[in-house]
C-alpha cells in the first residue's frame, strides 16, 4: 500500500474498516425533549470557553431518540447544551452528549468534536408522560418527565432554534499525549423537515456522578420543555478558533 493510496482513501479509523461511512449524515424522525432550566452563573464560566458569552445562566438537557441515521443507525443520546452569544449573535454550546451507539461516538468525536461518551440514556412516551433517563455505568444520574403533547408551538419559533450555529470544543490528542489540535468548532443542522413541536410541564432531576457530571450544572429552576419532531441533515463543521496557533 502505498503512500498516495492511503492518502486517497484515509478519512476515518480503522484504515481498512472505517467505524463509519463519509457523510452527509441524514437524520428521519429525530425526537428530541429538550428541558431548559435556570442554573448558576458561576457553573457555567467554568465550562464554557472564550471567545464565547453565557447571555443567561440557563442550560437546556436534551434527550434526542434517532430511529434512522445513515451510517449511524438507531441510537438515543442525552446531554447538556448551553445558549451563547458569539459576536453577538445567539447559538448554542454543546457541553457533554452521552449515547448508547458506537459509530455516532466514534464519528462525531473525530469529526466534529462532540463531547461524546457512552452510557444508557432512552426516550419514551409511558402513558401520558414523556420520560427521559440517562444512566451511567448502570448508575441513574438524569431523569426527565414532560406532559406528552399538551400544547402545540409555532413552528418559525422552533426553526429559530434548529437552525442556530452550535460550537464544539474539539480535542484531538497527539502521540505524546498532548493537544495536536484544540479547536472551537461551528456546525449547523440543514436541509430541516418539520413536523411538529409541542411543550408541555416538565420536571428535571439530576444526580451527581463522579464520570457523568450533569449535576455540576445544578437545576435551580424549570423555564420551559420542547417535544421536537423533524428530519434533518447534520451539517459538517467550520474552525472558528486555534486555540493552538
Amino acid at each position: 500500500m502505498s503512500a498516495d493510496d492511503i492518502r486517497r482513501n484515509a478519512f476515518a479509523m480503522p484504515f481498512t474498516s472505517p467505524a463509519y461511512p463519509v457523510g452527509p449524515y441524514r437524520f428521519v424522525n429525530r425526537e428530541f425533549m429538550i428541558i431548559t432550566y435556570r442554573t448558576d452563573r458561576e457553573a457555567l464560566e467554568k465550562v464554557v470557553p472564550e471567545p464565547l458569552e453565557i447571555a443567561d445562566p440557563v442550560v437546556s438537557f436534551e434527550w434526542i431518540k434517532m430511529p434512522d441515521s445513515n451510517g449511524f443507525g438507531a441510537y438515543t443520546e442525552a446531554g447538556q447544551v448551553i445558549p451563547v452569544t458569539l459576536d453577538g449573535k445567539p447559538g448554542a454550546y454543546v457541553h457533554a452528549m452521552y449515547l448508547d451507539d458506537g459509530p455516532p461516538i466514534l464519528g462525531g468525536r473525530e469529526l466534529w468534536g462532540f463531547p461524546k461518551k457512552l452510557a444508557q440514556p432512552a426516550l419514551s412516551v409511558n402513558k401520558e408522560t414523556l420520560v427521559g433517563t440517562l444512566e451511567f455505568s448502570g448508575v441513574r444520574c438524569a431523569t426527565g418527565t414532560m406532559g406528552y403533547k399538551h400544547k402545540d408551538l409555532v413552528e418559525a419559533d422552533v426553526m429559530k432554534s434548529l437552525t442556530a450555529p452550535n460550537y464544539l470544543l474539539k480535542i484531538i490528542p497527539h502521540v505524546d499525549g498532548s493537544a495536536r489540535v484544540c479547536e472551537l468548532v461551528k456546525y449547523h443542522m440543514t436541509d430541516i423537515t418539520y413536523k411538529g413541536a409541542w411543550s408541555g410541564p416538565a420536571a428535571l432531576d439530576l444526580i451527581p456522578h463522579a464520570l457523568a457530571p450533569v449535576s455540576a450544572l445544578p437545576v435551580r429552576e424549570i423555564i420551559g420543555a420542547k417535544h421536537i419532531l423533524c428530519d434533518l441533515t447534520l451539517g459538517l463543521g467550520e474552525v472558528v478558533k486555534d486555540y493552538l496557533a
